[in-house]
């Protein structure tokens, strides 16, 4: 899916208790990793927590963002900048399914878009689930392709 940035960038009211914010520290990253792969169903992987803390390590650009109620992670998601283009991508947006319906995980979309925006990318890309393809489609996103995902292993 592709769109305008500025459609996501909106203020998105966050239901009472649950906060936004984006992480950078070690047991964060951690916890967050843990939770959007218990979410997408597949076994906790410190490999993909490692992936992604020695990105952090070379800041180069991923943005990590999380929603919490007292203390658990509900939504998290990454932003992926795209060095030399207008574009950034929003990837792994999970939000546990006690928790879904309640506009949080347009909460998180609308936090990277806003930082997207702020980096001076004007155009979000988005490989999207059944859950958030109509919820970015609301927002102005387009069905340019399809994709297939798989895990390569030697």
């Amino acid at each position: 899916m592709i769109g305008e940035a500025a459609s996501l960038a909106l203020d998105v009211a966050l239901p009472d208790g649950v906060t936004l914010r984006r992480i950078t520290e070690e047991t964060d990253v951690r916890a967050m990793s843990a939770m959007q792969d218990e979410v997408f169903g597949d076994p906790v992987s410190r490999e993909e927590a490692d992936t992604l803390l020695r990105r952090l390590a070379i800041d180069d650009g991923m943005e990590l963002w999380i929603a919490e109620a007292r203390g658990v992670i509900v939504s998290a998601g990454r932003l992926e900048p795209v060095r030399g283009s207008r574009f950034a991508g929003i990837w792994g947006e999970a939000t546990r399914e006690e928790w879904r319906g309640r506009g949080i995980y347009r909460a998180v979309t609308a936090a990277r878009a806003r930082s997207a925006v702020g980096r001076g990318k004007s155009l979000i890309h988005s490989d999207s689930t059944e859950y958030s393809r109509p919820i970015l489609e609301r927002s102005g996103l387009v069905r340019v392709s399809t994709t297939t995902p798989y895990r390569w292993t030697r």
